[in-house]
């Protein structure tokens, strides 16, 4: 595993660069102390003069006193003078290094943000764009070109996938139709078995199962593949209502209460039969894995972001967190539990979420149940007058 340092690179670019810069500046202001004597006095002796010339020779020596003072002072503020001016260069180059080395590595690490920036711009709908950066071959166009390749393989890896369920579910139908044909034409017979007609109909129903399975494949890869040309201004409240008059009869038979507050004109923007799907598929989950005598609550309201959100509560047994977060995968179910479910409800549900640009959340309430919560972008209608 690759592991990077703390902090951000443009700061240890920064710090280097200024470092860097400080240690020239100090260095170039120690070789200028050096040279100039280091503040030490280069006076030259006063030559004796003639005898001639002089007076009184302790006047003369008293005289020469008073200049080497006069020049020891000198001297000595001189030094004073370049230490306080290397000081105050040493802060300013200091400050300078510092903006230098900001605006050295902004410029060093602009390509990198550029790429960051188009390689984040990319979803699993657009895998199709590349980077393309043109230049020299230095390390940042091989990092360009790596990613590239690495979205062409995740072009094919996804195209693949999509490709082979769309063809297996489409080629798997086939073989399930002549399996239903030959059962009818079994039981059709002239005063069949009793077994045969038993065994009919529990291979009906496994049948049913599969037909469910391989329809929920294609509902979850025509949702991955984000190709919504159908899409229009939807009103969640019909599909919610639609969608509990289909489950009515079996939410009577498990004695569930069931509570609607979704008001009208909520509208979204999309396909109306994947978003019918997903409010489908949330109802059935609620109705199917739901305890006898129980009850259902959905609700929708607008939240501050612009869009429309779509709550799902159901009671029941207290449930761990960690495996709710599995359910929004394929074939992910809580616990043993196989009866009754295909296992790519809740999957469609994130999946058709966000191809809509939506998203779903799953919580386990902690008085127990499920409380499932989508989120879609509100559509903008026309106010009519």
């Amino acid at each position: 595993m690759l592991r990077l340092r703390s902090g951000t690179v443009g700061a240890r670019f920064t710090i280097l660069y200024a470092v860097v810069f400080l240690a020239s500046g100090v260095g170039l202001l120690g070789l200028a102390f050096l040279l100039s004597g280091g503040g030490t006095s280069n006076a030259v002796p006063a030559r004796n003069p003639p005898a001639s010339a002089l007076g009184d020779l302790d006047a003369a020596q008293q005289r020469i006193r008073q200049l080497e003072e006069q020049l020891a002072g000198a001297d000595a503020q001189q030094a004073r003078q370049l230490l306080v001016g290397s000081l105050v260069a040493l802060t300013v180059m200091a400050v300078v290094s510092l903006l230098l080395g900001r605006v050295l590595a902004r410029r060093v690490l602009r390509p990198l943000r550029l790429i960051t920036r188009a390689t984040r711009d990319i979803s699993a709908d657009s895998l199709h764009r590349r980077l393309a950066v043109t230049g020299p071959a230095d390390e940042v166009k091989d990092l360009a070109d790596t990613i590239d390749e690495l979205l062409q393989r995740l072009e094919a890896s996804f195209v693949a996938q999509r490709r082979f369920v769309a063809n297996a579910s489409h080629e798997l139908r086939t073989p399930l139709t002549t399996m239903r044909a030959s059962l009818d034409v079994a039981v059709a017979k002239p005063d069949p078995d009793a077994s045969t007609v038993a065994l009919a109909d529990r291979l009906r129903t496994q049948l049913d199962r599969v037909d469910h399975l391989l329809d929920g494949f294609l509902v979850l890869a025509r949702a991955q593949h984000g190709a919504l040309a159908d899409t229009a201004v939807v009103d969640l409240a019909d599909l919610v209502g639609a969608a509990l008059r289909e489950r009515s009869a079996d939410a009577r038979a498990k004695g569930l209460r069931v509570a609607s507050v979704v008001p009208s004109a909520t509208h979204v923007q999309g396909s109306e039969a994947l978003l019918g799907r997903l409010v489908g598929n949330l109802v059935d989950n609620a109705v199917t894995h739901n305890e006898q005598g129980g009850w259902i609550r959905m609700a929708a309201s607008a939240t501050e972001e612009q869009a429309i959100a779509l709550i799902v509560e159901t009671g029941g047994r207290v449930l761990d967190q960690r495996e709710v977060d599995r359910l929004a995968q394929p074939f992910e179910r809580l616990g043993a539990e196989r009866t009754g479910s295909s296992g790519l409800g809740l999957s469609i549900v994130a999946a058709v979420a966000a191809a809509h640009g939506g998203r779903l959340a799953l919580l386990a309430r902690p008085e127990g149940g499920l409380r499932v919560s989508v989120t879609l972008p509100a559509a903008k209608v026309p106010v009519r007058a």
